[in-house]
């Protein structure tokens, strides 16, 4: 396609992100930042932009110069390679036109930052404003200084729709067949859930599984969508924003934690339309505190399991850039993603972490305030169906705002698991190893594991197999108590922390079982 000249075309949709970068340019701004890995799309996006609005447009990197990009394989401008150069060249031919900068931030900010490059920039900007011009600038962290922040507007790219999916998957099955025969046997509904499974992933990325799944046997059909979500999760983990996790395949394979499964099974319809009809507005969230290793992460997956819904967890600690701006357009790009991937539940993990300066005087220039406010707003607005889990193990540096009646569907609180949950999880993790429970003395291992947590639990079985396997004897009760006993249990270590959460979630928060293993 003419206007990408030395790469290969990037996929010729993101047609939302045309108009809304020409409207952007009709605005007359000065200056626009994209930060994305999609520097293809960004660039040929910002190319058909221009010319629907008829303007000249020309782009620039460092080893090409300042280019019009009208013209496929123009040669390399050697006088307009570096930086400031380029700027100073755009300012001068600012014509009203579209100047695109590939990777020009490093030079305006940072270890390698060039004090004439800003200057240029600045000028460059000038000359924009006065002619009605556009400096954008394409980058994977297009953070920018202070004097240049406050000119910019931030643009962000779309995520491909269902419908652009499944063009690209056909349009990558037509180019496989043109290099060799290909079998292709998927039904309708098979193609759809192959493409709500690539849902969340970029135009660019969507190409790359559909043709590295068609390639490795030449076939496609419902036997590769194991392969497609294992692909995308290799891709989404690459980003080292959201991960996904692996939830249990049955509710049941969870112990305990009835009110919260009570309170998940009377929601279950209410996603469909049947239930909006009605009247029912769809959860958005939970807030899950407690005990530290009493089960929040596996409430969590109960949810997923629950809802049969995928799990993605943020982790907050991958959300903090040293460079201004950056962290809330991580957050940005992490919220987007889940939207993209919806219907979801994305699990925000020791939430306070990522806010606890949020909500006092804080040291770190207010962004703990701006990353909260970014996470308020999304809450408060979203459309898609992305359901919230946060959990939190230190309430005392929640922001109160978080805490209020309406951020969140429900707030539970997750104790130490009581005599039935501890039945039911030591019944669970014995038929998870091949032991038939009925052989144990259940009553004595619910007595001994009193105060333990079900990962407490789980590691006592764990290490009384380990024992009998070194002994070349069989695991008993009696080996399972004395794994118990060997390990002092939460309950003692953390006595104080663990009574004043359950004297603070008293009236506050919605038990998340029905039996408590406190006192």
């Amino acid at each position: 396609m003419a206007g990408n000249g030395d790469r290969g075309s990037p996929d010729p949709n993101g047609g939302d992100d045309v108009r809304r970068l020409a409207e952007l340019l009709r605005t007359g701004v000065s200056l626009i930042a994209i930060s994305t890995p999609e520097e293809d799309e960004a660039r040929l996006a910002t190319i058909l932009a221009a010319r629907e609005l008829s303007r000249p447009c020309r782009a620039w990197s460092v080893t090409t110069g300042l280019r019009d990009t009208t013209f496929a394989g123009e040669a390399p401008d050697s006088m307009t390679m570096n930086p400031g150069a380029g700027l100073a060249k755009a300012a001068q031919h600012a014509d009203g036109g579209v100047c695109i900068f590939m990777d020009l931030c490093p030079f305006l900010q940072g270890p390698h930052a060039d004090p004439h490059a800003l200057r240029a920039a600045r000028e460059a900007v000038g000359a924009m404003e006065s002619s009605g011009g556009t400096l954008v600038l394409i980058d994977h962290d297009a953070s920018l200084p202070p004097a240049l922040r406050v000119h910019a507007t931030v643009f962000e790219l779309s995520y491909p729709s269902r419908e652009e999916i499944e063009s690209i998957i056909i349009r990558e099955l037509r180019a496989a067949h043109r290099r060799g025969p290909i079998e292709i046997d998927l039904k309708r509904s098979e193609l759809e859930a192959l493409t709500r499974n690539l849902k969340g992933l970029s135009r660019r990325q969507v190409r790359l599984v559909a043709r590295a799944v068609v390639e490795e046997d030449r076939r496609l059909d419902a036997d590769d969508l194991p392969r497609v979500i294992a692909r995308k999760r290799e891709l989404v983990a690459g980003t080292g924003l959201l991960e996904h996790v692996d939830a249990p395949a049955r509710i049941e394979d969870i112990g305990g934690l009835t009110a919260l499964k009570r309170w998940l099974g009377a929601r279950t319809r209410a996603f469909d339309t049947a239930a909006a009809d009605f009247g029912i507005t769809p959860p958005r969230g939970v807030l899950l505190l407690g005990v530290q290793g009493a089960g929040k992460s596996l409430c969590a997956k109960a949810i997923a399991t629950a809802w049969t819904r995928p799990l993605l967890r943020l982790d907050p600690s991958s959300l903090y850039d040293r460079f201004v701006g950056e962290s809330e357009r991580r957050l940005r790009d992490a919220l987007a993603q889940a939207e993209a991937t919806s219907p979801v539940v994305l699990w925000i993990d020791e939430i306070e972490k990522a806010f606890a300066s949020a909500g006092v005087q804080s040291s770190d220039g207010g962004l703990s305030q701006r990353m909260f406010g970014t996470l308020l707003t999304w809450m408060q607005e979203h459309r898609s169906p992305v359901f919230l889990v946060a959990t939190a193990n230190n309430i005392d540096a929640l922001p109160p705002e978080l805490m209020r009646k309406g951020r969140f569907d429900e707030i539970f609180f997750v104790d130490l698991p009581g005599p039935a949950a501890r039945r039911a999880i030591l019944e669970i993790h014995l038929r998870k190893r091949g032991r038939d429970p009925a052989a144990f003395d259940l009553d004595a291992l619910v007595r001994t594991s009193r105060g333990r947590s079900g990962a407490e639990i789980e590691q006592a079985i764990k290490d009384a197999l380990h024992a009998a396997f070194e002994a070349g004897t069989e695991v008993t009760t009696a080996s399972i108590v004395r794994a118990l006993e060997e390990s002092p249990p939460l309950s003692v270590t953390m006595r104080e922390r663990i009574d004043a959460l359950r004297a603070w979630s008293h009236g506050r928060c919605v038990p998340a079982d029905d039996e408590s293993d406190a006192d």
